[in-house]
């Protein structure tokens, strides 16, 4: 996440040095989500049948080279193929949180779930501080420095890393199947006892998809703010998010368990997106954004490791994979819807819609919990 970082705010940059403009450098987004759609949900099939370890060492590798090529890329087909490989090959977040399901069980697993979110967090958060640094040698230099972190890392993973899933826990399933996109993305949601909370989390990523590219639109116009202080925002978002992560969750867990944590997430969703729609002055946006913190840093690993629990041990890889699909899809639409209410109907509009996408999850995980456990979300 560190080279994640480092390279996606600097991805236009790459394209305006190839004479292409933000057209271009918005499809290049859009494909790589699209790309996500169809691998996320057949590597994470493949680690159910072959292990962790080696569809982990093998995305881990095709980030390094897509870096690679970005780094010596002096063209715009090699920044497109560079980007095709980085979509086929990106579900490392996918099989990190397949291996953290193999690893814990019930009690500690949504700890573990909400650690590797933190990890994920102070890669993002510290990844464009040093590509900002580095870009001062110009564009091929974090290109080359990412590229390297990722070459490591898959060296790391190869001597260190033990494997997670033991042959008897494997998927047995024909190897044909495995390559069925259909199949494997729609047999994740034909179990019932997840389909709700699935819809949950499309909804709650739904409302926070189109935040992060809308934003700077958004303080410009209502505040005047200049990229210098949307940069330090977003260091303020990151901070946040690991005190959220980092300090508060895993007490809150143990104490009340992920099925309350769920609606009091979902609720600060609500309340803190609608916050940052009406707030007057700027001053206000700061309180209003660590609810939002607040909310996706207790809500989301509560759900993940929710469902988690309820699919068996050699579909875990599969379940990721289609958790990663549905995040392509908020990817792609959830920036286009605010894109579109931002032009078309207010300024504000993305933020109070994001707030009602969260307040129709939170009224389904409601129903859903107290349907599962009617005497109480324990």
């Amino acid at each position: 996440m560190l080279g994640y970082g480092i390279m996606l705010p600097l991805l236009p940059f790459f394209v305006q040095a190839q004479d292409g403009g933000a057209a271009i450098a918005g499809g290049l987004m859009s494909m790589y989500s699209t790309i996500q759609l169809v691998s996320g949900p057949i590597l994470g099939a493949l680690s159910d049948r072959y292990g962790r370890k080696p569809i982990l060492l093998f995305c881990l590798l095709g980030t390094a080279t897509s870096y690679l090529l970005l780094g010596l890329a002096n063209s715009l087909l090699i920044i497109f193929l560079a980007v095709f490989i980085d979509g086929l090959t990106g579900s490392n977040l996918t099989l990190a949180h397949a291996y953290v399901a193999d690893t814990t069980n019930a009690e500690n697993r949504a700890k573990g779930i909400n650690y590797s979110q933190l990890a994920f967090g102070l890669g993002i958060m510290a990844g464009p501080i040093l590509g900002g640094l580095l870009s001062g040698y110009g564009l091929s230099a974090p290109a080359l420095v990412a590229s390297f972190l990722a070459f490591a890392n898959t060296a790391f993973g190869f001597f260190f890393l033990p494997e997670s899933l033991s042959p008897e826990r494997r998927e047995t399933k024909p190897f044909s199947k495995v390559f069925s996109w259909a199949g494997q993305f729609t047999s994740i949601f034909r179990q019932k006892n997840i389909q709700n909370f699935l819809i949950v989390l499309f909804l709650l990523n739904l409302a926070f998809a189109g935040l992060q590219t809308n934003f700077p639109l958004f303080s410009n116009a209502r505040f005047g703010w200049t990229p210098a202080q949307n940069s330090y925002f977003y260091l303020y978002v990151g901070l946040c998010g690991v005190i959220v992560q980092g300090l508060l969750y895993a007490r809150l867990q143990a104490r009340f368990g992920e099925s309350k944590l769920i609606p009091v997430g979902l609720t600060c969703m609500v309340i803190g997106l609608a916050g940052m729609a009406f707030v007057p002055t700027a001053w206000m946006i700061f309180p209003a954004v660590a609810v939002v913190a607040l909310g996706t840093g207790i809500s989301i690993p509560s759900l993940t490791a929710l469902v988690s629990l309820r699919v068996p041990e050699n579909e875990q890889g599969r379940l990721m994979g289609g958790n990663q699909t549905l995040l392509a899809f908020t990817n792609i639409f959830g920036p286009t819807i605010a894109g579109i209410s931002f032009d078309v109907i207010a300024i504000s509009a993305p933020y109070w819609l994001g707030s009602l996408f969260s307040a129709f999850a939170l009224a389904i995980a409601i129903l859903t919990l107290r349907r599962n456990n009617p005497e109480g979300m324990e």
